[in-house]
């Protein structure tokens, strides 16, 4: 198995991480989606169109749609899991949408209030929506390496998820540690697992840093042949299941990784740690990348 050429870095920051955090203004998140189409991420999670009741957060992502000046080649996504989401997303411009499901049936009750099963029919309208307008989707996979409800997660069951989503549609199917607890091997059995059943240029890694795991469990990933890794510029982001939780995996964290190894990206490591320091001036936090920290700690030399 050898290492791939090239990682598209999928950025999860302006929606995954800061749905988490302290109310930004919409002005900044505006500001870091540019900032980070400028250091050369072409994909871009820019907002969510989900109920503003249970995520506030993410409220006025149409105004941050609205306001963005968008560079050539980047694609900006947004999340939409229903029906009425994917028509608010339409009409702000997105270009690409994301639905998500849950690997663990627990976690789909408590998440999302339904059965993994009452969720695909909830996708079916918003698939066949995005199929009319030739609108590309993208599927999220939760709790793949472990649920906060029912513990552990059977590769098989990620797998039926997963592929239930590619059959559906999904060009795309993002595997997701949501709770950051899953270590190297039982990131390599699970993604094995899956990709018997969806090829794996087809899939993505999502994982969050809480265990402190994720740089390794990509890094152990990677000689399978993944090529798209999902991350968040200054490791924002939390988990609001997992006490603590520190979120996603960190850009800088993910670019510094991938450049030891060879691999192209295309990003400037450099503007995504000026990215990232600039939101965490609106944040109760500095940044949680250790490579964000490193560089900033030397520019103040």
């Amino acid at each position: 198995m050898a290492l791939p050429e090239q990682v598209k870095i999928v950025e999860v920051g302006p929606r995954d991480g800061l749905q988490n955090e302290t109310k930004v203004p919409t002005a900044a998140k505006i500001a870091l989606v540019e900032a980070l189409a400028a250091a050369g991420l072409s994909y871009l999670e820019t907002g969510a169109f989900v109920s503003p009741k249970w995520v506030p957060q993410m409220a006025d992502s149409a105004d941050v749609f609205a306001g963005i000046q968008r560079q050539p080649g980047v694609i900006y996504a947004a999340l939409a899991p229903n029906l009425q989401g994917f028509e608010a997303a339409m009409a702000a411009g997105a270009d690409e949408v994301a639905i998500f499901a849950a690997a663990s049936e627990a976690f789909s009750q408590k998440n999302i209030n339904c059965s993994i099963a009452e969720s695909f029919d909830r996708f079916a309208p918003v698939i066949a929506a995005a199929r009319a307008r030739n609108i590309r989707i993208r599927g999220y996979v939760s709790c793949v390496l472990g649920c906060p409800y029912q513990g552990e997660v059977q590769p098989q069951q990620v797998t039926e998820v997963a592929a239930q989503l590619a059959a559906m549609g999904c060009y795309e199917i993002s595997l997701g540690d949501t709770i950051g607890v899953g270590t190297p091997l039982q990131a390599q059995r699970m993604l094995g697992a899956v990709a018997e059943q969806v090829p794996i240029n087809q899939l993505a890694l999502h994982f969050h840093n809480t265990y402190g795991q994720a740089l390794a469990n990509i890094a152990a990933c990677l000689p399978m042949g993944v090529s798209t890794i999902d991350s968040a510029v200054a490791g924002l982001g939390g988990c609001p299941y997992a006490k603590g939780a520190s979120g996603n995996v960190a850009t800088e964290d993910v670019l510094y990784l991938l450049q030891g190894m060879g691999i192209h990206t295309g990003v400037n490591l450099t503007a995504v740690v000026s990215a990232g320091a600039a939101i965490c001036d609106y944040l109760e936090h500095g940044p949680r990348s250790n490579v964000a920290l490193a560089e900033l700690a030397k520019r103040k030399q």
